[in-house]
């Protein structure tokens, strides 16, 4: 199986916390599509969208190569919003095996990844594909000694603001065994990757006395307002107890000249109620601060997360946090716990996210730690809201265990992945699911990237463009082309500001879901 493995924990949990309920619009979840194993196993990493208006993700197993065994090397696939997918690529070990993280697609319309194994060396790579399927190797983690160039990514790569790609390494790195690192292969690493694949490591974790800077980053990093890329590590920090002997995890900030500022360090709190081992990305919400998950601590514990169930926090730029909403504060842990993956803003302003376990419905069978999870939405200030919990059908063919972040299309639906469960009998538990859940929303529009000088081109997506009168970037009118029905290409005017972008059509005028940073 693909899923991310925790480590046992034991934490004392004291204190209570209460949480208001959101009063949400009805919801729709929809099941798009059964994994069956040939065309995908184990969907672990978050969809994206592309510029044609279809979603792209991986599934770490599955695939038609046999050179992993039975159950695949894993698989690149299309989806379109109505439930029809292409596979576009099957791992062979050679080229990469086991991806658990997501795509990224860069300025010139292919899509970039990681692998967690396979590859030259066998510890992963980063690739990059075309919307045709072509598949490119750009790196083979390991190749330098004692892996000082990082091995087993986890997490997507995000664009930096000079046009190459950032990531981590969950372990390797030029430091291990070392300053209280358990792993003596390495703690972890950033790095720099050029799109011709030059790889650089700008960072190796436990690079201080007591791994106080993190250890082990298995979440994507997020580029943020000041220019600097932020990120959570699942380890490390000067803060450990009976769960965490080697600290609780850390969030950080890497400057563009790889100095690393360590911002907060978990169970810093009485009884880590402030959360253990954060897995996941942050995301960056629109008033500037930053919102993330942890998987464990928290006020709350049950039988199946003793350790404390997780929590959804807030952090500003500075590094004050906030515990937003503690997991299992209801009865029987019907709003889910141990959530894996990180959260998403939606259009209204709310977040959403899944947890791995918890809700309403248990299935031995079908679902890890006998739960399968939920769906559920926040607000900045901890309004909560339970939307769906996994397996409330039949033999769990809606899915179960989700551990991918939530994906809102320009159509303003919410697309995600479950690693288990679904209709079909080729793997057991079941080969995963894609779902989506509609809110109601509208649709909107949204840049790729979300940043940019003046006078840069940059890629807005959307959906129905053709006949487009206008683009204005917080106000001052653009240049641009329409490419299709689902991308305008526009440059960035003189005189723009940071703000809103609006495109009017023929059929009313869609905004963007982000400001756009003029850089």
């Amino acid at each position: 199986m693909g899923t991310i493995g925790f480590g046992k924990a034991a934490c004392v949990i004291a204190a209570f916390c209460v949480a208001t309920a959101i009063a949400s619009p009805a919801q729709t979840f929809t099941t798009l599509l059964s994994f069956d194993l040939a065309d995908g196993f184990d969907p672990a990493g978050s969809l994206i969208q592309g510029a044609n208006g279809n979603l792209y993700g991986t599934t770490y197993s599955g695939g038609t190569s046999g050179n992993c065994g039975p159950d695949g090397c894993g698989t690149i696939f299309e989806i379109t919003p109505q439930g029809r997918l292409k596979t576009l690529h099957s791992f062979d070990a050679t080229d990469g095996t086991g991806p658990t993280a997501g795509l990224v697609q860069g300025a010139n319309g292919s899509f970039y990844g990681t692998t967690s194994e396979g590859g030259a060396k066998g510890w992963g790579t980063v690739f990059k594909i075309t919307a045709s399927g072509e598949l490119t190797t750009l790196h083979s983690f390991c190749s330098q000694s004692s892996c000082a160039d990082g091995r087993d990514s986890a997490g997507s790569l995000v664009q930096g603001a000079n046009g190459n790609l950032y990531g981590t390494t969950r372990e390797g790195g030029n430091v291990g065994g070392i300053n209280g690192c358990a792993d003596s292969n390495g703690c972890g690493t950033v790095f720099e990757v050029t799109a011709a694949g030059n790889l650089t490591t700008i960072y190796s974790f436990c690079s201080q006395p007591g791994c106080s800077d993190g250890v082990n980053p298995t979440g994507a990093l997020v580029l943020g307002n000041d220019g600097n890329l932020y990120g959570t590590t699942f380890f490390g920090g000067s803060f450990a107890s009976a769960e965490c002997d080697f600290g609780c995890g850390t969030v950080f900030k890497i400057s563009s000249t790889a100095k690393l500022t360590t911002l907060y360090e978990f169970c810093s709190q009485p009884g880590c109620s402030d959360g253990i081992g954060p897995s996941a990305a942050l995301v960056l919400g629109a008033e500037g601060n930053f919102y993330g998950t942890t998987y464990w601590g928290g006020n709350f514990a049950s039988p199946q997360c003793p350790d404390g169930c997780g929590t959804v926090f807030q952090m500003t730029p500075a590094g004050r946090l906030t515990t937003l909403y503690t997991f299992c504060s209801q009865t029987n842990c019907t709003d889910g716990s141990n959530p894996a993956a990180g959260v998403v803003q939606g259009t209204d302003g709310n977040f959403y996210g899944v947890t791995y376990s918890g809700g309403i419905n248990g299935n031995p069978t079908h679902c890890s730690q006998d739960s399968c999870g939920t769906v559920f939405e926040i607000s900045p200030t901890g309004q909560f809201a339970t939307l769906y919990s996994f397996c409330s059908q039949t033999n769990c063919i809606d899915g179960a265990n989700s551990q991918a972040a939530l994906t809102q299309a320009t159509n303003g639906v919410f697309y995600g992945v479950a690693v288990q469960g679904g209709s079909s009998s080729a793997c057991q538990p079941g080969c995963g699911t894609i779902f989506s859940l509609s809110m109601g929303f509208g649709p909107f529009v949204e840049t790729n990237p979300a940043f940019g000088k003046v006078g840069r081109v940059v890629g807005i997506l959307g959906s129905n463009l053709t006949g487009t009168t206008a683009v204005t970037f917080n106000g001052t009118p653009a240049t641009f082309a329409v490419v299709s029905s689902t991308l305008i290409k526009a440059t960035v005017p003189s005189g723009a500001t940071t703000g809103t972008i609006q495109v009017t059509t023929p059929t009313g005028t869609l905004s963007s879901n982000v400001a756009f940073q003029i850089r």
